[in-house]
């Protein structure tokens, strides 16, 4: 049985492409922010340790739905931003349910995703809880639609790719890289040829 990972760098469409992915494969998808999300707005936070805390709940979870969907032979999605310290975690996974890997990387031009990492992070519709590092829910006297996201330098969002491995995630030895620099340009017939291939393969 197989699963696919859906992973790569920040702002890069993951959830959208997993979505996709999902509607024509038929396959479920498990998210780490959706799970995060559902933390936050029903636990939340009051610092940045209990922040992370939260964010390695939402892995575990993860994790422990797709056991279950392993235990019982079920193919599906897996969407997160893997990096090499989420090696492990898979690789277990994987090794005690004789499951195979497909790993679908996002990645493209680093100067125009950060662009579309800055406006993510000021976007309204953007989770609040990913945004705020200090509490969530937040204050009410500090609820104003003028707050903005804490940003990073394009130094450092190229660093952190690089350092955690963000585009360079694999298990398993298969791996497609995604150009998303342009929605527009992505040929999705050709990736879905190539997920059908895969799966003839194993």
């Amino acid at each position: 049985m197989y699963c696919i990972l859906v992973t790569g760098i920040p702002a890069a469409g993951k959830s959208t492409m997993a979505e996709v992915m999902s509607e024509r494969l038929k396959l479920p998808v498990i998210s780490k922010d959706t799970v995060k999300e559902l933390l936050f707005d029903n636990v939340g936070f009051q610092s940045r340790a209990e922040k992370v805390k939260l964010g390695i709940a939402g892995m575990e979870i993860m994790y422990y739905v797709a056991g279950q969907l392993m235990k019982v032979g079920q193919p599906f999605i897996l969407e997160n931003n893997f990096e090499y310290s989420s090696e492990q975690g898979i690789r277990s996974l994987l090794e005690k349910y004789q499951y195979s890997a497909l790993t679908v990387t996002l990645t493209g031009d680093y100067k125009v995703i950060y662009q579309r990492f800055l406006k993510r992070e000021n976007s309204p519709d953007r989770h609040r809880g990913h945004v705020m590092n200090d509490c969530y829910p937040e204050k009410k006297e500090n609820n104003l639609n003028t707050l903005k996201a804490k940003t990073i330098s394009y130094e450092n969002f190229v660093c952190g790719i690089e350092k955690r491995g963000f585009d360079a995630f694999c298990v398993d030895s298969r791996q497609i890289k995604v150009d998303t620099t342009d929605f527009s340009k992505i040929n999705m017939e050709e990736l879905f040829s190539q997920i059908e291939a895969w799966k003839e393969e194993i």
